[in-house]
């Protein structure tokens, strides 16, 4: 049995219930683990998912504490929980497990991940952000701002559980978007990891968590009806957050638009209302007013 899991609230689980079901087209012997971080009053009588609530990982170290701090904003919450949640199930009923934000969408199976996790015992995705030191600076510094790793897929095993210790303790000391500080929410403190753990991996298939932010770095083609990335990568799942919905939705990134089809018409299934316009994440005016200081800034030389 392959193990999944992920953290939502009580109103993004059709998301969650999209996300699983892509699992059961790919991966027949597949199991997701839920923790929903608020009240979920909705009976599921589905196999291969469990439920789990944040009572359940009390006795983990640093979840009271982490639970404490950012009970009042849930967004943090399920952040920080992630190692917690990934500990508590390594060492309760799996012995690899796969994180995955519940906006991700698989179309291949991913079994080579878990193949991974036999030798190494810690899995990142990079960004792949634009680095051009030339143009569009401001990705290239991105790399350093928002950190080199994506925190909506880690992958672990029980090797990992110090490491997983590690995460929960940063994400209990700070779990916020501070440039000054170096900070990122949970993200950012997994640039440390390659550096700390000798054993963690970092997952080259450019197939794997694809989504707007690598769109000028990976290419995307088409043969045979399967999008391929870098011409030799099948695609594996997308991270269809807000960004990347916004990115379909104005054609710059075509040959994702079949898969956001695929992935809207199982949204629908769980929730008739939901349309790319609640998906879609535009630029709000604080990012467009930061950039355009950026760039006064860059051209001033500072």
């Amino acid at each position: 049995m392959y193990q999944f899991c992920t953290i939502t609230t009580a109103d993004h689980l059709y998301k969650t219930l999209a996300l699983f079901d892509s699992l059961q087209k790919v991966h027949t012997s597949s199991f997701l683990h839920v923790l929903c971080v608020d009240d979920l009053n909705t009976e599921l009588p589905l196999k291969n998912i469990a439920f789990y609530n944040t009572t359940t990982l009390q006795k983990v170290p640093v979840a009271n504490s982490i639970i404490t701090k950012y009970q009042k904003n849930k967004d943090k919450l399920r952040w920080s929980l992630k190692p917690v949640f990934m500990r508590f199930l390594l060492e309760n009923l799996a012995d690899r497990i796969l994180y995955i934000d519940n906006d991700i969408y698989f179309f291949e199976e991913a079994t080579f991940l878990f193949d991974l996790l036999n030798d190494a015992n810690f899995l990142l995705t990079p960004h792949h952000y634009p680095r051009n030191p030339n143009k569009d600076q401001n990705w290239l510094e991105a790399n350093y701002k928002v950190g080199l790793y994506n925190a909506g897929f880690i992958g672990a095993n029980r090797d990992a559980i110090s490491t997983l210790q590690w995460w929960a303790e940063c994400c209990a000391y700070r779990c916020q978007k501070s440039m000054w500080r170096g900070s990122f929410d949970d993200q950012k403190y997994l640039d440390l990891i390659p550096v700390m753990n000798e054993r963690a991996h970092i997952v080259r298939h450019k197939g794997c968590n694809v989504a707007d932010w690598n769109k000028d770095v990976i290419s995307r083609t088409e043969k045979d009806g399967k999008v391929f990335l870098d011409k030799e990568y099948p695609l594996i799942f997308i991270h269809f957050n807000g960004t990347t919905v916004h990115a379909i939705q104005k054609g710059e990134d075509p040959f994702l638009k079949n898969a956001f089809d695929i992935y809207l018409k199982n949204l629908q299934k769980y929730k008739e209302s939901v349309c790319p316009e609640q998906l879609n994440h535009k630029q709000s005016l604080t990012d467009k007013v930061k950039y355009s200081l950026w760039k006064k800034a860059t051209d001033w030389g500072w």
